[in-house]
């Protein structure tokens, strides 16, 4: 499975920065180079954010074969917008992207952000009390890190899809063409959706770049488009730029829906898990929705973007986004709704963890040794036996992954243990030999 994160070997010190930040303990440091376990890794970036030896890279596809196949057709994150000195208004965009040979999909952005907004305010309107708060799907290391450890959550998870994906079905429905399609994310979870999507067998996107490394070719090749392209004031932005920052979904949501709604936003990798931990007590009842992005802010401050997420905020907040919708588009968008394009092909199912063995009777054996051996251990989840935890450590000696000498303590325990050994040792004398001297 991936997981959007890429590991430069020759870069890594071993320094273990890493394993403590990951949320699902994904991360081992074995003799000195870090891995990841797939299929638990959420791909939410705090490794990234944490490695100071850019031993671990986002997971991108080549850029030079990126640039070999245009005219390109792109798919950009809303954050995308803001990471320019100018306004983030789409057509500005637009423009220098056209002058360097690529075509972004724009045109069908606010369809897709609409008709995602409109089948999220449907769903919650239509579930029952015992499936409240649902639950956005537009963060991909949110639905992730539910399949992982919050089993209890997924039937509140919105069988909605990501309306990045609904632009390029949508794209392709109207032009007929089957051009391929790089998505354009800062987000390492939205890039490994590419290569292994949630909810459907297949991403509409065939590629993945970094926001960082197209915001350089843009600056680089096409210069400052306020300059070239007259654009009226006061800016106006598109419904689906808010998108980018964190409340924008919950905005464009309550828009649509025909009652009053309740909808709780939150952002930050340690304030999703502890609401996650508050929902799964039942003490969120009386909310309608939840928006929550892994990222600070929301995608602006996702690890692969070239700007602040604090300027890129200033510069939505400045912006006039109208979220009062227009009823001349009602009609287009009910015959979208009614397609069914907005909605995931697949149930999002919980990512089984079996880490002692699926045989039921092997599995409580082993656990019985792995409370052993963690009983052996410290207990200081220092992280220098490459493990985030002793209790990880444990685990993996039970699974013949480790053993008791990769922990320093117990190694040095042992050291000194047979340094008095061999002191004893060294003091005894052959039997037939007798100290000079003595008769």
């Amino acid at each position: 499975m991936a997981h959007g994160v890429k590991i430069v070997e020759t870069s890594c010190r071993g320094c273990v920065n890493c394993i403590k930040s990951c949320p699902t303990e994904a991360m081992r440091v074995i003799e000195g180079k870090v891995r990841i376990l797939s299929e638990i890794c959420i791909a939410c970036g705090e490794c990234l954010r944490r490695c100071t030896h850019r031993a671990l890279l986002l997971e991108e596809d080549e850029w030079d074969y990126i640039l070999s196949k245009r005219p390109m057709t792109l798919v950009t994150d809303p954050s995308f917008c803001t990471q320019f000195s100018w306004p983030p208004i789409p057509e500005l965009m637009a423009q220098a992207l056209f002058e360097l040979n690529f075509e972004p999909i724009f045109d069908e952005y606010e369809a897709a952000y609409d008709v995602t907004a409109l089948a999220v305010a449907r769903a919650i309107e239509s579930s029952s009390d015992n499936l409240r708060p649902l639950i956005s799907t537009y963060c991909p290391a949110v639905v992730r890190l539910i399949q992982i450890k919050f089993h209890e959550l997924i039937p509140h998870l919105v069988q909605v899809e990501s309306p990045l994906e609904t632009s390029i079905d949508l794209w392709r429905a109207r032009s007929k063409r089957r051009d391929p399609v790089t998505l354009v994310s800062s987000c390492p979870a939205r890039i490994a959706m590419v290569r292994s999507p949630v909810g459907r067998d297949i991403s509409s996107a065939e590629f993945a770049i970094s926001t960082s490394k197209l915001a350089r070719e843009v600056l680089i090749g096409s210069g400052d488009p306020s300059k070239k392209v007259s654009v009226d004031y006061p800016f106006h932005a598109p419904r689906w730029i808010a998108w980018a920052k964190t409340g924008g979904e919950s905005m464009h949501v309550r828009s649509f829906s025909s009652r009053p709604i309740k909808t709780l936003e939150v952002d930050g990798l340690r304030n999703v898990i502890n609401l996650f931990q508050e929902m799964e007590l039942g003490k969120l009842r009386g909310i309608d929705y939840i928006e929550a992005r892994v990222c600070d802010l929301g995608c602006i401050g996702g690890i692969g973007n070239a700007e602040s997420r604090f300027l890129s905020r200033i510069k939505i907040d400045n912006m006039e986004i109208d979220f009062d919708f227009n009823e001349e588009n009602r009609e287009e968008l009910e015959s979208i709704y009614d397609a069914k394009i907005w909605s995931l092909r697949e149930r999002i199912v919980p990512i089984e963890q079996m880490p002692l063995g699926e045989d039921l009777a092997k599995a409580m054996e082993r656990l019985k040794q792995l409370h052993a051996v963690y009983a052996d251990l410290p207990h200081l989840d220092c992280g220098t036996c490459g493990r985030p935890s002793c209790r990880v450590m444990a685990e993996d000696i039970v699974k013949g992954e480790g053993s008791l000498d990769d922990c320093i303590f117990r190694l040095k325990e042992r050291i000194a243990d047979l340094s008095k050994e061999i002191y004893d040792l060294s003091k005894r004398l052959v039997h037939t030999m007798t100290p000079e001297g003595k008769s």
